[in-house]
């Protein structure tokens, strides 16, 4: 009875201290991870969050090439695919659906967590809310948005385009394995006003390139504030409605209806892939300008302080003999761009020990460019 006792009670302490000092979003992680037989954060947790709708109005599926899926994949491309627990591989060559392949009971109707993908989502509403003049310019200052920030060490002098370019300076550890850490605060908290505000400024903002989820965090509130609207519904309005997206999609928000940014879009490889042919089409669909060529050629365009491996919410890299330039999530989520060979390729799944050789890109990336190309370079 006395050790009951003692269990009951130290079992109060703990999670009185969790809230005290708090860690109580650890609770919900692990009621969303090891209770549901996960160990971390998963492409198709999208139903334990909150989320607000990102409607589509009139699908338009894709045309398919006229040598779809005829070509069986390489055993080198199966063994990898397989290997890295793929869900979803789609391939699109001058704007048709050339090849599409799932696993492991995924199809074509199957929604997974974008992760980190949604930080370029993020920066295209960015530059959608700057054509439409909704934020008078890219280096407005985050403080001018939110006053609490002047009066933070660097705080005032973080702009907008410091965040989209990842050089804040904030104090962010982008570390995904530790609980303790902000991205899983960020992930599995009650409020995002809570896990991102709080974090000071270590640095003069400018000075220095770190990837941080904190960063496109602190953007998606900023944009949110100028836009005045949920910025699932603007995706909607801006860019879903009008590419023709096959499905509605999901974003994942906090208590407080605030989208992650920074991750948690829930959509399609199909409609994924859209995203991407907008890039390759320069911001146009048919006639119509959706995203500003200026602002396109600003997100991939690598800057000097990542060493040439990032832009605005796009990963880069031109020193690879077939050049390409792609959105990239966690666990090997890809939208990948290869301007030359006129190609989209995306890549969902559960990569979980994905080796990351060139400077912080995945190696797998590369390896999926330059062998779909070779096998697709005639088609």
């Amino acid at each position: 009875m006395k050790a009951l006792k003692y269990i009951i009670g130290g079992t109060a302490l703990t999670v009185a201290a969790a809230y005290i000092f708090g860690y109580d979003y650890l609770f919900s992680g692990i009621s969303k991870t090891y209770l549901k037989g996960k160990t971390s954060a998963n492409i198709d947790d999208g139903k334990l969050f909150p989320r607000y709708l990102i409607a589509t109005e009139e699908p338009k599926l894709w045309e398919e090439d006229p040598e779809y899926n005829k070509e069986e994949l390489p055993e080198n491309i199966v063994e990898n695919l397989k290997h890295s627990h793929t869900a979803a591989f789609v391939v699109i060559k001058n704007g048709k659906i050339l090849h599409e392949q799932y696993w492991d009971g995924y199809n074509q109707l199957s929604k997974t967590n974008s992760f980190s993908m949604a930080k370029a989502v993020t920066v295209m509403l960015l530059g959608k809310a700057l054509e439409e003049g909704k934020i008078e310019n890219i280096d407005a200052q985050f403080s001018d948005f939110y006053d609490e920030f002047k009066t933070k060490e660097f705080g005032n002098n973080v702009t907008i385009k410091n965040l989209a370019q990842m050089e804040a300076g904030l104090d962010w550890d982008e570390d995904y394995a530790n609980p303790f850490r902000p991205n899983a605060k960020a992930y599995y908290g009650r409020s995002l006003a809570k896990a991102v505000f709080s974090r000071k400024f270590k640095e003069e903002p400018g000075q220095r390139y770190e990837y941080q989820s904190g960063s496109t965090q602190l953007l998606g509130f900023a944009v949110r504030k100028a836009i005045n609207q949920s910025l699932a519904s603007y995706l909607s309005e801006k860019f879903w409605i009008p590419l023709g997206m096959e499905q509605n999609a999901e974003w994942s928000v906090d208590d407080n209806g605030m989208e992650k940014t920074y991750c948690c879009i829930h959509s399609n490889a199909r409609d994924y892939a859209k995203l991407g042919q907008l890039f390759l089409d320069d911001g146009k669909v048919g006639d119509v300008q959706l995203l500003n060529l200026d602002f396109i050629n600003l997100m991939r365009t690598p800057t000097q302080k990542s060493k040439e491996i990032y832009g605005m919410g796009l990963w880069i890299n031109y020193d690879n003999p077939i050049k390409h330039y792609y959105f990239l999530g966690l666990q090997g989520q890809y939208i990948i761009m290869v301007p030359e060979h006129n190609m989209v390729i995306v890549r969902t799944g559960s990569y979980s020990n994905n080796p990351k050789n060139d400077r912080g890109r995945p190696d797998q990336a590369k390896f999926l460019v330059n062998e779909t190309v070779k096998l697709f370079q005639t088609t």
